[in-house]
């Protein structure tokens, strides 16, 4: 049982035993995104104070404009889990393509593969809003001992051997499973050490607030409309709460803590939705599930769906499971 104020190096050196193959790696893994996350973590807290807000310059895959802090903490998280030689892979929503790690004899014998957004809602950094890191790891599916390919990063949800998410905000939080349940920890920034603050986190099984960017309602399919309708009635517990930071992060981790719904729907302005499935999409859908929510497209689970580019994009629905299942019977 997770003993609060414990250390996250404590908590990942006494849970081991509960990774299907405990060979170390991923606890090494794990340990790799917590200094990452420290860096970014004092990055994001100067940015008013030194040059690192606003935009880079450069746009991403997506078209959609880097900002500074996007550049730092891709290239942190990318050179930290590179240095451990943990992992023979990494796909990053910042890069085009998938990097290739070679182990520390060219040989490729690393077993896992890291899906990241290195800062999402970084758009909300120049005004001072949360922001957040979001990682997902699998067990690579082609030889070891040859380069990663395509397929071992385009694979199911389910797959999932961890995920986690960093959020950057009033304190600095990181918030990871590894299919045992969902444990948050805060970071003692006097010390540079997180502490187990919130053990066992579940989501409420039924909630007051909806987040949606309700900016978008006329571009919605109807189904959304009717939901939103819905939420808004003057009928037994509703109206309910409209919620909306507009970073999935902070977003998903005030739904966890008080009960919601989150949802990104596709539209005529984004016709597949707009996030990613493997980047964010994923992680957050084994995060929720783990936590006794629920995350779909609004007919089928997140993680059963089958990716086909690295890319993807997916409309997304996860909160409490009750408030899912509601907006599902719309759609």
């Amino acid at each position: 049982m997770p003993r609060k104020n414990q250390t996250l190096g404590e908590f990942i050196i006494e849970n081991q035993s509960e990774f299907k193959y405990s060979s170390g790696e991923l606890s090494r893994l794990i340990n790799s995104i917590r200094l990452a996350a420290k860096v970014v973590n004092h990055q994001v807290n100067k940015a008013g104070l030194v040059d690192v807000l606003g935009a880079a310059g450069d746009t991403n895959i997506q078209g959609e404009d880097q900002q500074k802090l996007d550049v730092i903490a891709n290239e942190t998280f990318i050179n930290t889990l590179k240095n451990r030689e943990i992992v023979c892979g990494i796909a990053s929503e910042e890069n085009d393509d998938f990097i290739t790690i070679e182990g520390h004899n060219d040989d490729h014998q690393n077993k896992y593969v890291v899906l990241m957004d290195p800062l999402d809602g970084s758009s909300n950094i120049d005004v001072n809003v949360s922001v957040g890191t979001i990682f997902s790891v699998y067990r690579r599916i082609t030889p070891s001992g040859t380069p990663v390919k395509l397929e071992d990063f385009l694979q199911p949800g389910r797959n999932q051997v961890a995920a986690g998410y960093i959020i950057y905000g009033t304190s600095t939080m990181l918030v990871y499973t590894t299919g045992h349940g969902v444990n948050g920890f805060t970071l003692n920034p006097a010390i540079g050490t997180f502490y187990l603050s919130h053990p066992d986190m579940k989501f409420p099984e039924n909630g007051t607030i909806y987040s949606v960017n309700e900016g978008n309602y006329t571009h919605f399919p109807q189904g959304v409309k009717n939901y939103i309708k819905f939420c808004q009635e003057e009928k037994d517990d509703r109206p309910y709460t409209s919620r909306y930071i507009g970073s999935l992060v902070s977003d998903i981790h005030r739904n966890m803590i008080k009960g919601g719904i989150y949802m990104y729907p596709k539209s005529s302005l984004n016709s597949n939705g707009k996030l990613r499935l493997l980047y964010e999409c994923n992680p957050m859908a084994y995060i929720v599930e783990q936590a006794g929510g629920k995350a779909s497209d609004g007919y089928t689970p997140i993680m059963d769906l089958e990716p086909k580019e690295l890319h993807e994009r997916v409309p997304f629905f996860c909160g409490s499971k009750k408030m899912v299942e509601k907006a599902e019977s719309f759609m």
